[in-house]
């Protein structure tokens, strides 16, 4: 009989996390596996990508009129007589509003939230928190199921995230998997008493797939390549650092380099970026493309592939750029020298933006540097197909 297992995620908007568990469902065996995936809000670029043998639900119920706006929200429930959840909701849009820390806010306005939402009627042999913060939370109170996991993508000391908040869920979870060994050693660092909890799954990435996608023809008026062409995969918020980037950007321009950054992805600090790039005029210097379904043939014809975060779990946009033989620079993040060997397959350069302009400049008037490292990543086996196996463990509880 088939196991059935349940993931839960926000949205499958774009995202590491997100492509990330394309990735898992894409390599998993539906002949052993009955699989749902739950999706908070059921949007995002990822959604054609979930295979035909996956169902796909979303959360029901109170929680569409929550999710509305705090007026229009409000209104219904007191209409409906639900004056318990009209309260829960002015209190949820209060405390996102008052807590500019985005991660703690996810957290203390979970409780306002779950009043919302519904405990699912199905019963499942697993079910998987497949992102931080509300993903867990919801399968720790909302699901029945015989193995809980959580899913952490990032280090968690540099989260954001409250350990005192998240202690008693972790607790009720059967696993809890992270993405890399440093991600580990810090969860067992903030977690020492469920240490013996914690499993490493690295994200899976197909190489033959990605080289396959590669090869589509780039069809977009706003990418060219005669220029020198930088290219960066990240959503546009403070921890991916773009800030950085486009600081690096106009120094750059003031060392006399001609180039084109370009920036894949979306998020809360385009208008900030935005307004950046006007005032430092880089209008024709930095780019940003917006979300791409494909972004493989970008990467194909970029020269070099940055990544400016200030902090990471395992940037799996670093693993696709290595299957495709990418020169990378990334900031000296905790977790970098789990991907980058300094000066052997990349550089990890220190986390600020004259340092990220001078790398850059130094790289790319290094022709025999790009060539050794466009060697060594040739070179390397870098399939991580094989950990769908330790996933299938935690399934059969085997780990």
């Amino acid at each position: 009989m088939k196991k059935k297992i349940l993931f839960v995620i926000p949205s499958l908007d774009a995202g590491g996390a997100e492509k990330s568990l394309i990735n898992l469902l894409n390599a998993m065996d539906y002949s052993l596996f009955d699989v749902t995936v739950l999706v908070f809000h059921g949007k995002g670029i990822f959604l054609k990508s979930i295979p035909k043998s996956v169902k796909l639900i979303t959360v029901y119920g109170d929680f569409l009129y929550f999710s509305e706006s705090i007026f229009t929200s409000v209104c219904e429930f007191l209409k409906q007589g639900k004056f318990t959840l009209a309260i829960h909701r002015i209190f949820f849009f209060l405390k996102n509003k008052i807590e500019k820390n985005t991660s703690k806010a996810e957290q203390v306005s979970w409780k306002h939230l779950s009043k919302a939402i519904p405990e699912l009627k199905e019963e499942y042999d697993a079910a998987i928190g497949a992102l931080e913060k509300s993903s867990i939370y919801y399968v720790v109170e909302k699901v029945k199921a015989k193995t809980k996991i959580g899913w952490i993508h990032t280090n968690y000391s540099n989260s954001g995230m409250q350990k005192d908040f998240d202690l008693p869920f972790f607790e009720r979870l059967n696993y809890m998997v992270t993405i890399s060994e440093e991600c580990k050693d810090d969860l067992n660092f903030n977690f020492p008493n469920i240490k013996d909890k914690i499993k490493v799954i690295h994200n899976i990435v197909s190489p033959k797939l990605i080289k396959e996608l590669s090869e589509e023809k780039i069809v977009d008026s706003k990418f060219d390549t005669t220029a020198l062409s930088i290219l960066t995969i990240a959503r546009l918020s403070k921890e991916k650092g773009i800030d950085f980037a486009l600081e690096a950007a106009l120094q750059l321009v003031k060392m006399g380099k001609y180039f084109k950054w370009y920036i894949i992805g979306e998020g809360d600090e385009r208008v900030y970026l935005e307004t950046k790039i006007k005032e430092y005029q880089l209008e024709n210097s930095f780019i940003l493309l917006g979300l791409k379904d494909n972004p493989y043939p970008y990467v194909k014809q970029s020269f070099l592939y940055v990544q400016p975060s200030r902090y990471e779990g395992k940037s799996l946009a670093i693993d696709e750029a290595k299957i495709l033989s990418k020169p990378i620079i990334t900031t000296n993040y905790p977790t970098a020298k789990d991907q980058i060997d300094h000066g052997v397959n990349g550089i990890i350069c220190e986390m600020n933006p004259m340092a990220l302009a001078q790398q850059i400049l130094a790289l790319t008037e290094n022709p025999n540097l790009i060539e050794k490292f466009i060697f060594n990543l040739k070179e390397m086996n870098l399939s991580t197909e094989t950990e769908i196996t330790n996933f299938y463990k935690l399934i059969y509880g085997t780990a």
